[in-house]
This record gives structure tokens, sequence and C-alpha cells, in this order.
């Protein structure tokens, strides 16, 4: 184990054992590099990589703490990363997809009120009355993430920000087949919303599952990267 990595595996183990617990200040480096066996140098790289991540909180001045340590935070960091995946992780990410947002779209109709249905109902007005491809991003993304938080787990919701930001940048590239995608993901929003609106969680969750079906069907043929699977179920 290099240098870097075992100052690495410490601090996390301080932090995972209790040791250290959220908002304490981490011990100075002179300590922490005789309790770890590691020099400055790697442990400052340590601390520096751990604060990319959301797991500490370094303050100019003060010294480096340990964050709250929230679930929707550390899985947000996430997005560092995700965001350079090729297309293969792309479809990886619309395979998690499938799962995770009927599951919200099936806690969303439970607890959704009359407002909120108002409010997305208005969101798809204006995605089914445009045709700018960032502007039926941005939509499409508060629409979801909307829905998301409707479901009430911040970890959750978090997530599914993290695997969509990705896809999002996306573009189908032939104007007839974007017309085509268009069509059935405007279909398939309303049918998400029906779900939603009746509060019936088992309709929601079948026309997420539908609408992100129908995404992998659209990654997997322009990807070239699998066999692509029949695109009969209507989706959004």
């Amino acid at each position: 184990m290099g240098a870097l990595d075992t100052a690495l595996h410490g601090l996390r183990a301080l932090i995972a054992d209790g040791t250290l617990r959220p908002g304490d200040r981490l011990p100075s480096e002179g300590e922490l590099c005789e309790r770890l066996g590691v020099s400055r140098g790697s442990l400052r790289e340590a601390i520096r990589m751990l604060a990319a991540l959301g797991v500490l909180d370094t303050r100019h001045g003060s010294g480096s703490y340990v964050s709250e340590l929230r679930a929707a935070d550390l899985i947000g960091s996430l997005s560092l990363t995700v965001g350079l995946l090729p297309m293969a992780g792309v479809l990886e990410l619309t395979e998690l997809r499938r799962v995770l947002e009927p599951h919200a779209a099936a806690l969303a109709a439970a607890r959704i009120d009359e407002e909120t249905v108002k409010s997305l109902d208005r969101v798809l007005d204006e995605i089914e009355a445009t045709t700018d491809f960032e502007e039926q991003s941005r939509l499409d993304h508060e629409f979801h993430m909307a829905i998301s938080g409707v479901a009430g787990n911040e970890a959750l919701t978090s997530l599914i920000d993290v695997l969509r930001s990705r896809s999002r940048a996306y573009r189908i590239s032939e104007p007839d087949d974007a017309a085509e995608l268009k069509v059935h993901s405007d279909a398939g929003h309303r049918a998400i919303l029906r779900g939603l609106a009746a509060a019936d969680p088992v309709a929601a969750s079948a026309a997420a599952s539908a609408h992100v079906a129908y995404t992998e069907y659209w990654v997997r043929r322009y990807s070239g990267l699998d066999e692509v699977p029949s695109a009969e179920t209507p989706a959004s």
C-alpha cells in the first residue's frame, strides 16, 4: 500500500470507527503523521481528496473538520467523476435508473399534493411547447427531480440526480429520431403525472419504468454497445 493510500485508509478508519465524529476538528498534522505513519505531504493530499468528496471541511486558518456526513451530500460528490463516464457508463447508469426512478415515483404517488401536481403539469406544458434541446433537458430534469423530492428520501434524490447528470448531456443527433423520442417522452411524462395525480403508486411506478426503458433503448441504439431491445412500450 502506497503512502497516500495509507493516509487515506487511516483517516477513513478514524472516522468510520467513531474516533473522529461529525464536527470534530482533525488533530494536528504532526500527531496524525505519527499516528498513521505517513509524511506530511501524503497526509495533506489525503485530506484534500477527502475534502473534495465532502468527507472533510477544510477552513482557512482553522484546520480541517469532519463534515456532517449526510448521505445525500456524500452521494452528490460522485457527480465529480460520473460526468466523465463514456457511453458504456451512461448505459449502466440508465439501468440503475430503471430501478430507482420507479421506486421514487411510487413513493411520490403516495405523498403528492394537488398543488405539486398542478406545478408538474405546468412544467410538462413548457416541455411540450419547446423544441430547444437545452430547455427540454432543463425542464425534464426539473420534472423528475421534483418527483424525487416528493418521495421524501434525500439520499435517493441525490443518487437519482447523480445518475441523471451524465445522461442529461446525451443528445440524439438525427432530427427524425430526436422528434420521435420527444413524442414518446412527452407521452410518458403525462403517464407518470396521471399516476401521481391519481395517487396510484403502481401506475406511477409502471409509467416511470417505461420512461427509463425507452431512454435505455435509444442509448443502446446509438452507442452500439449492446443488442437493441424492442421499443414497443410507450415511455418518456
